[in-house]
């Protein structure tokens, strides 16, 4: 409805994922390197989560399509699942007949087919959502399916993807041999404001917006605290908001615009309760310092509230001159100056980018190589076709 009037070829904030619209923040980034370094791998699980709605699925999506022809992959989105079902489920899925057979059968089809794969020289990739539905000894099937091998090497390798609660679920101490099966894990976070308004802009300009100046630096503000960088939230809240632009006949929007569509979005939806007694809260206190902010005429008037005034100002004074000493610093036991909290927040980021960027040209060279191996294998099996 709105497209065309913003000169836009598609929507640019759909709920539904799609790998087109994929957009790698930092976090997203190091995720998609943890998910491709798993896959040169070939082994193990990679584990992968985040709140609601920051893009798991997404990313899983995007891997799949620009996946190797040498790869099979099947995904699942598991509700709670037994054993017995998680097997039927993964057998389905790469397309092996399942009617009538007992488990023991699935697991022997399933290997006929895994080594079958093999000697393809192909392999089969598992990647299974939500999984934090999925019960211990669930997920403990899943490991069992990782030990089937040929010379060596496994025959399917698994993803995990799901919400924070899957985390405990991992962190059991029933579930040690499973944690040492895990390659690499991850955790998607919202995104920050500056995050969040270039994949606002990444989305709008993939969709044909020409434009730069569409949302004011107040309007990505109130988006961001609405949503608290949830891309999901992010998309929802953005498509209303240009459906009322389109309504109103808005060229671009102000804080004031956006506003007025997240008010209408509160009244809609269903907020829990306590979400609801801390909107009420904050307004109240907007008001509460808006009101203070005017003294009152009695207030003005009275020589009684005026000097007990000005003892409470006399008395904030004092409590300011004292805050605003500066404390002796620390000093460890070698003689080191405990620095301020920030230089070790900027030593963390700085590690973190260099640990990314070991990442990726880690996973650069493992691609190398696979190629180069698959290149001599390809080779071999020429040369040992021709000796026949």
């Amino acid at each position: 409805m709105y497209e065309s009037y913003y000169g836009l070829s598609s929507k640019p904030f759909q709920l539904t994922p799609d790998p087109e619209f994929f957009y790698a923040s930092k976090l997203h980034k190091r995720a998609m390197s943890y998910l491709q370094y798993g896959l040169s791998q070939a082994e193990g699980f990679i584990v992968i989560t985040g709140d609601i709605g920051t893009g798991k699925t997404t990313i899983a999506n995007s891997l799949l399509k620009d996946i190797e022809t040498d790869i099979h992959a099947a995904q699942i989105v598991t509700p709670k699942l037994s054993p017995d079902e998680i097997v039927k489920m993964v057998v389905s899925k790469f397309g092996i007949d399942t009617a009538g057979k007992s488990k023991t059968d699935l697991l022997e089809s399933l290997q006929e087919y895994l080594q079958q794969l093999a000697k393809a020289g192909k392999r089969a990739l598992l990647i299974v959502d939500e999984a934090q539905n999925l019960p211990l000894e669930t997920i403990e099937e899943l490991r069992m399916l990782s030990n089937f091998q040929n010379d060596g090497k496994p025959l399917l390798q698994s993803f995990l993807l799901g919400q924070a609660e899957l985390q405990p679920i991992l962190r059991a101490p029933n579930m040690e041999q499973f944690r040492q099966r895990i390659v690499a894990s991850c955790h998607l976070a919202p995104l920050n404001l500056e995050e969040m308004t270039s994949y606002i802009k990444y989305r709008l300009e993939h969709a044909g917006n020409k434009r730069d100046d569409l949302f004011s630096d107040g309007a990505f503000s109130s988006i961001h605290e609405f949503s608290g960088g949830v891309p999901r939230k992010v998309n929802t809240l953005l498509d209303r908001v240009l459906l009322y632009g389109f309504l109103e006949e808005l060229e671009t929007f102000s804080e004031e615009d956006t506003l007025q569509v997240i008010e209408e979005v509160k009244a809609e939806m269903f907020l829990p309760e306590n979400e609801q007694i801390a909107s009420a809260e904050k307004t109240s206190e907007n008001t509460g310092s808006i009101n203070a902010e005017t003294p009152s005429a009695s207030s003005q008037n009275s020589p009684t509230q005026s000097a007990s005034t000005a003892t409470e100002d006399n008395v904030d004074e004092n409590t300011i001159v004292s805050e605003e000493q500066t404390p002796p610093p620390l000093i460890t036991r070698n003689g080191n100056v405990v620095q301020e909290a920030q230089y070790y927040k900027d030593m963390l980021e700085e590690l973190v980018d260099a640990l990314d960027d070991a990442i990726k040209h880690k996973v650069k060279l493992t691609q190398y190589i696979d190629k180069l191996l698959k290149k001599k294998y390809q080779t071999y099996v020429r040369l040992k076709s021709d000796d026949k």
